[in-house]
């Protein structure tokens, strides 16, 4: 593939399998050095090692995204290792589906803690690494754009980072770091066709005018183009790479 990213640093949270996977991959091909991050040190080891079998560099790191000073500490040895970062995705997420009586203190604590703030702690941590040119990108949902039973606390959190995608855009622009957000629609990765049965993907292909679901390479090139120059006057976005699934009333 081309050298889009040569010489970049970039970061991916949530990285050792679905989306994550797939921007780390992408990222890598395209020339840059890549940091994955996720929950398990060996997830993100192996899924860095099998990167770097492929002549790009690639390191992994444990940590709780929802845990401040263990991500600033993974995010500081990387940007010291690696002399800087230039992109930074946020992408990982804890989830669970319960209808509104059913969701407990714990739920709620998790998936804010990961889905919101992980995203602040992330950008806290890693902006002051960055150089002019950098490029924040956040992973949305147009579940945050659409109701769904079950999804409340999911799509609160998926508002949520469309919000603060907009006001760290404003706050990081005079930096000339640029932050933009990607909301996919149903993508189908391993984790999502766990929970999904056959009916329920026939219903969502069918909702879906380009008529497939997404899958995780489509997220990967919307990442890819965030990244790099060919958006440098792009910021304060969430881009819907939905299959026009936003557009439709048949739900």
């Amino acid at each position: 593939m081309g050298g889009e990213l040569r010489d970049k640093v970039a970061i991916i949270t949530g990285a050792s399998r679905g989306l994550g996977r797939a921007i780390a991959e992408l990222f890598a091909a395209e020339g840059a050095a890549v940091v994955l991050v996720d929950l398990k040190p060996h997830w993100a080891e192996a899924a860095a090692e099998a990167i770097a079998a492929t002549g790009a560099t690639a390191i992994g790191y444990g940590a709780d995204v929802s845990d401040r000073a263990a991500l600033t500490a993974v995010i500081d040895d990387a940007a010291a290792r690696l002399g800087r970062i230039d992109i930074l995705v946020n992408n990982a997420m804890w989830n669970r589906y319960d209808l509104i009586a059913d969701i407990t203190p714990e739920t709620f604590a998790r998936m804010t803690g990961v889905g919101l703030g992980g995203i602040v702690w992330g950008i806290q941590a890693a902006a002051p690494h960055m150089p002019p040119g950098g490029a924040i990108i956040n992973i949305g949902s147009m579940a945050g754009r659409l109701g769904s039973t079950g999804a409340l606390l999911y799509a609160a959190v998926k508002a949520g980072v469309d919000g603060l995608t907009r006001s760290a855009s404003v706050e990081l622009g005079p930096r000339k770091i640029r932050v933009n957000a990607i909301a996919p629609s149903t993508v189908a990765t391993e984790g999502v066709l766990a929970i999904l049965n056959e009916d329920q993907i026939a219903r969502r292909i069918t909702q879906t005018p380009v008529g497939r679901l997404g899958e995780a390479v489509d997220i990967a090139q919307a990442a890819l183009w965030l990244a790099g120059e060919r958006s440098s006057f792009v910021t304060g976005q969430s881009i819907a790479v939905d299959g026009g699934i936003g557009h439709t009333l048949a739900r």
